[in-house]
């Protein structure tokens, strides 16, 4: 047989890159011999996050369309056809067996490309609302590997199968690490661990509203593990105490959400997923700035099967405090969350996407 190729495309932020490397280590456990190409948007991070990963990376002279009238959306044909040219002569030179996007600016001209020169096509969608590339993209895909139930507006029924996005494997069992978790972090095991995640960067309004609730949240003898992003950590910083861990980022995922007893986190596709497996109280804040308010869908797909609290930015100064306080008091409310979110967990996500790509392979 000979060696399968696959091209893999996802970037522009971890939530799109995360789970095209989760993908591609799964196919590579199965397919040891197989090689591996990945695409990416020039100047976004997936250029430095797939090599640290271990796999090759081109990268591609494109960018999305703005809401207002740029200079970069003068631009954008200019890029989309260069982008499509380049596409063409990836895909002719490494002639891959299947293509798989997971969402970014460089998925949407490698993909189409991928569809007009016969090749198959697997697009994995993170959101509950898709975003207008995956939209057009989908009419010509072979599979639409989805994570959230009734697409059926924006895809194909007859090529959606639902697996969930995939996630870190060492997510699935963090009970057993609690006891680990406190040391790690130096926690005090008797106290209730608040833990606050506002993605790799950092969310501006998370931050200042975790800064303007610090007092209140000691005062009821609540310690916090407060991820800030790297954009902000010289600001907050100041705050690191006995009781207060200021960090940028966070290696252990699986040690924090084990040592967490209460969540506070923006709600991005591939946090939303996380945290359903993890099954901690959420309160979710999503951002409003993201495309097509992708954040605040995903947020409220969980909350309206009990399984979180979502508080809107804009509510945040007259809600939060109230919000925060009833649940901190009831034990009842917090396990019930827990149990609910659970429930909406699909673990198993990378393994089904692989099981697709494999059916498609030539």
């Amino acid at each position: 047989m000979e060696k399968l190729k696959f091209i893999l495309s996802g970037g522009g932020t971890g939530g799109h890159i995360y789970p095209a490397v989760a993908i591609a280590n799964e196919l590579k456990s199965r397919f040891p011999d197989a090689e591996f190409l990945f695409v990416g948007a020039k100047d976004k991070m997936e250029m430095q996050k797939v090599p640290q990963a271990g796999y090759k990376i081109e990268g591609l002279w494109i960018a999305g369309l703005q809401r207002k009238l740029t200079l970069q959306n003068a631009m954008f044909p200019f890029k989309l056809i260069d982008s499509l040219w380049k596409s063409r002569k990836i895909i002719k030179k490494f002639k891959p067996n299947v293509v798989i996007g997971t969402g970014g600016f460089a998925s949407g001209p490698l993909l189409q490309m991928a569809n007009m020169l016969n090749i198959p096509t697997v697009i994995q969608e993170q959101n509950s609302y898709p975003g207008i590339t995956n939209k057009l993209l989908s009419k010509k895909a072979n599979k639409i590997c989805v994570a959230y139930e009734n697409l059926e507006r924006f895809f194909p029924k007859d090529k959606m199968i639902l697996t969930g996005n995939p996630v870190r494997q060492d997510l699935i069992d963090i009970e057993s690490k609690r006891a680990e978790a406190i040391q790690f972090f130096n926690l005090d095991a008797n106290k209730k661990t608040l833990l606050v995640l506002g993605g790799s960067l950092g969310a501006r309004r998370v931050n200042q509203l975790i800064e303007k609730e610090l007092d209140n949240f000691l005062s009821q003898d609540i310690q916090v593990i407060w991820q800030c992003g790297k954009l902000y950590f010289e600001d907050y910083k100041k705050y690191n105490s006995n009781n207060v861990q200021v960090l940028a980022f966070i290696d252990r995922m699986d040690l924090v959400y084990s040592a967490a007893d209460i969540v506070i986190s923006r709600a991005g596709a591939s946090s939303v997923s996380e945290l359903c497996i993890v099954g901690k109280p959420v309160i979710f804040i999503p951002s409003p700035n993201v495309a097509e308010d992708h954040q605040t869908k995903n947020a409220k797909s969980i909350v309206d099967k009990k399984g979180a609290i979502m508080i809107r930015e804009a509510e945040l100064d007259s809600q939060f405090s109230l919000i925060f306080e009833a649940l901190l008091k009831d034990q009842g409310k917090q396990d019930q969350l827990s149990k609910n979110i659970k429930h909406l967990a699909l673990p198993n996500a990378t393994k089904q996407i692989v099981d697709e790509i494999v059916k498609l392979i030539k």
